[in-house]
């Protein structure tokens, strides 16, 4: 069976994986101490930007399976500033390489970015701002000053992705139907065959060429009864047939009833989701060389009810490749007749952004039993680069939180000497 990550997701096509961008450095507070010079002033840098984490998709990486073995990730925090206002160094961005097709999203189920083809890319944690240094807050009143920024801490979060195979055609059906040989007879794909159940444990793709046309085929796992419901390895890979625009049935001419085999499939398909039923699909009748089946082909194609223009029955051997040529054909014309991929290849790259623009001063008060907590972006950054031990710093801190609204909607809303404000990670005593 396939294996299985920490996480209780498919290691193969599925993962759970935790990104950390890295923190802004932090400014300097450093004054420039110099023999002859009496008036040296503040000369503390800015600390470095830290950097970000992306997700690209990369055409060298087929699953998620490395995910099992890794799933913490973190991007390089940017450098403190030092005096002679020198700057930190900025961080650098962490990629992380991930399969084309593969959808990210958050742990509360929104969908962020669906990486369809290589070079698609999405920030899924923003690098922390370097802090200020003291330089930054010299005035004419305050000409020394004893206040610089720490550096803002970089996002984290965890992420779900799932892989979902980009394939033109998908070959479904039976374990032991024949998939992974008529797939290596369509393309040029190598898949591991075997007369046992459950053969393939991940899905296979192969590229199939005709003339000036080229097709991606992929061989999705054995389906059994009761796949939708998570019986045998169907469930995992269901969702690789989604993006298939043809589907093609291969069934068992073998089998003791080649009809009822061919609806199970369907059946599951449709209950798992019932807008593959409406796909194109064709039937690839496999093993018709057997001695005991190529006397009762013809029978065995009328007895599979065909109906509507899209289902058409074709009798192959994957073996001795009979009927493949037609199949081919037959593949192609239902393709050409299809509109194009919305997505098309030919596009540019995508760069999917994860976050919205957001109200950097808005903020809310909640209530936390006798306590109260602040949110907003731009409030929980201030506190969040504020050394809350240096008192220069905090009364600072004060006057930006007043020039905010902070206060009033705090008092507005109740607040009494002695509770504490939760804002960030903080804990602020109100007096």
């Amino acid at each position: 069976m396939s294996e299985r990550n920490d996480g209780g997701t498919n290691a193969l096509d599925q993962a759970r994986i935790w990104v950390k961008a890295g923190d802004g450095g932090n400014g300097a507070l450093s004054f420039r101490r110099e023999k002859f010079v009496p008036r040296g002033g503040p000369d503390g840098g800015d600390g470095g930007r830290g950097g970000s984490v992306y997700l690209r998709a990369d055409a060298s990486i087929g699953t998620l399976l490395e995910f099992s073995h890794k799933r913490h990730f973190k991007a390089a925090r940017g450098g403190h500033g030092s005096g002679g206002k020198k700057h930190g160094k900025t961080g650098e961005d962490l990629h992380i390489r991930v399969p084309p097709g593969t959808v990210v999203s958050t742990d509360d189920g929104r969908v962020v970015a669906d990486l369809q083809r290589p070079g698609d890319e999405v920030m899924v944690g923003r690098a922390g701002r370097g802090g200020l240094g003291n330089v930054h807050f010299a005035t004419s009143t305050n000409q020394a000053p004893r206040v610089a920024q720490k550096g803002e801490p970089g996002e984290e979060r965890w992420l779900r992705l799932e892989l979902k195979s980009i394939a033109d055609v998908g070959l479904v059906g039976h374990p032991n139907a024949g998939k992974s040989s008529l797939l290596a007879a369509l393309t040029a794909a190598t898949p591991k065959v075997g007369d046992y159940p459950f053969t393939t444990l991940s899905p296979n793709l192969g590229v199939a060429e005709r003339e000036d046309l080229a097709f991606v085929v992929a061989d999705i796992p054995g389906l059994i009864g009761g796949a939708h419901l998570g019986v045998g390895l169907g469930h995992q890979f269901l969702r690789h047939v989604e993006r298939a625009r043809v589907l093609v049935h291969v069934v068992d001419a073998s089998a003791p009833d080649p009809d009822a085999a061919y609806r199970e499939v369907r059946d599951e398909l449709q209950l798992y989701n019932p807008a593959l039923a409406e796909k194109p699909e064709l039937i690839a009748l496999n093993k018709v060389d057997l001695p005991a089946v190529r006397a009762r082909v013809g029978e065995i194609l009328a007895s599979i009810a065909v109906a509507g223009p899209n289902r058409r029955a074709i009798a192959v051997s994957a073996h001795t490749l009979a009927g493949v040529p037609k199949l081919v054909e037959t593949i192609v014309e239902t393709l050409t007749a299809l509109p194009p991929r919305p997505e098309s290849l030919a596009q540019s790259i995508k760069v999917y952004r994860l976050h919205e623009a957001p109200d950097e001063d808005g903020f809310v008060i909640d209530r936390e039993g006798a306590d109260f907590r602040v949110r907003g972006k731009r409030v929980e950054r201030v506190v969040a680069m504020t050394d809350l031990q240096n008192p220069d710093a905090v009364e600072m801190l004060q006057r930006t939180l007043k020039k905010l609204g902070v206060f009033q909607e705090l008092e507005k809303a109740g607040i009494q000497s002695g509770h504490t404000v939760h804002i960030g990670t903080a804990e602020l005593e109100w007096e």
